[in-house]
């Protein structure tokens, strides 16, 4: 497939009072026209960040993009400046936040809001725009579009604001929808619908999506590949039966374990992981995940491992892949149903 994003190397880091935190740390991935990504981990471990500085909206300061490139349709947009940024964001990039209440302008009306960008970015007539939007409405499934275009977003539902914005972003055909936990402050019925959503608009327009979440639900329903993620690096990657079928690192076995199931055994506690994640302002020099990790060798503490090869698109950062490891049963690999 055809690549459409290359992030290498990329580092990004915050200036604060008590010091720098370090908050992601040397992320490399890249996403194919049209294919769909799940970023996953808990919260802290840098999923966030790494998409807003491909959006540049990381605030500078106290933001800084240390190090990386981050190469989008061709070109590096670590090198662009705001005015050209400007023309990437809505139109060729665009983002679904995490919470649509506080993303949705209180004061515009909804239509409004999705017009905005056809006006700037496809130089639409207002009321060319105003239709478009119409559609758009419509397209994303909301009822009486005709007069839900001029409502404001407090007279929208929590499921219909998260469709609004679907619409927004998608107003302008982007070739890349990034999806910050859209379906967090959802039921699950409407959960179910907005990911329906996604998937039929990715289909018709052939749109990739890189979706932020920490619901492996999501993930099994809507991802192609799975980036697993802690303590600001991409500890995991492959294909969506690799990481369900044959996880390798303890972390995304803990993630996997931590998932209720239909056949759990109600009189055993559910699995959590012990401990809490590092602090990034001074991130250990081996593997972050060591002094959680039951499967912890001295070297863990000492030296952050290589992404190791499991199989082909699959690696994981683990000592436990390394020939002179010793040998681990993974304590699940059979997939989880969800």
């Amino acid at each position: 497939m055809e690549r459409l994003l290359e992030v290498k190397d990329l580092e990004v880091s915050f200036k604060t009072y008590a010091g720098e935190v370090k908050a992601v740390r040397g992320v490399s991935f890249h996403v194919d026209r049209g294919e769909t990504v799940a970023v996953v981990g808990e919260s802290g471990c840098g999923k966030s960040v790494t998409m807003q500085a491909i959006m540049r909206l990381i605030p500078m300061p106290p933001g800084v993009i240390k190090n990386g490139t981050i190469v989008f349709d061709g070109k590096d947009i670590t090198k662009l400046s705001e005015k050209e940024m400007e023309h990437v964001r809505g139109s060729e990039i665009s983002m679904v936040f995490q919470d649509p209440m506080t993303s949705l302008n209180p004061t515009m009306k909804v239509g409004a809001q999705i017009a905005e960008g056809l006006i700037k970015h496809q130089k639409m007539h207002p009321k060319q725009a105003r239709e478009k939007a119409i559609e758009m409405l419509k397209m994303v499934g909301i009822p009486n579009a005709e007069k839900r275009v001029d409502q404001y977003p407090h007279e929208f539902s929590g499921g219909m604001r998260q469709r609004a914005m679907i619409a927004i972003a998608l107003a302008c055909n982007p070739k890349l929808l990034i999806a910050d936990e859209p379906t967090t402050a959802l039921d699950v019925t409407i959960q179910a619908q907005i990911l329906d959503l996604m998937r039929d608009l990715q289909k018709k327009l052939n749109t990739a999506i890189i979706i932020i979440t920490h619901n492996l639900g999501v993930v099994a329903n809507l991802a192609e590949r799975v980036l697993v993620m802690y303590a600001g690096k991409i500890i995991e990657r492959g294909s969506l039966d690799d990481i369900f079928y044959n996880p390798r690192h303890p972390y995304t076995w803990g993630l996997l374990m931590s998932v209720p199931t239909p056949d759990l055994d109600k009189s055993k506690r559910l699995a959590s992981i012990d401990g809490t994640p590092p602090d990034l302002f001074a991130p250990p020099v081996g593997c972050a995940f060591a002094a959680r990790c039951e499967y912890a060798m001295k070297i863990c503490y000492e030296r952050y491992p290589e992404d190791f090869p499991v199989s082909d698109g699959h690696s994981a950062a683990c000592w436990l892949l390394h020939p002179m490891a010793p040998k681990v049963k993974p304590p699940i690999g059979k997939g989880v149903t969800l």
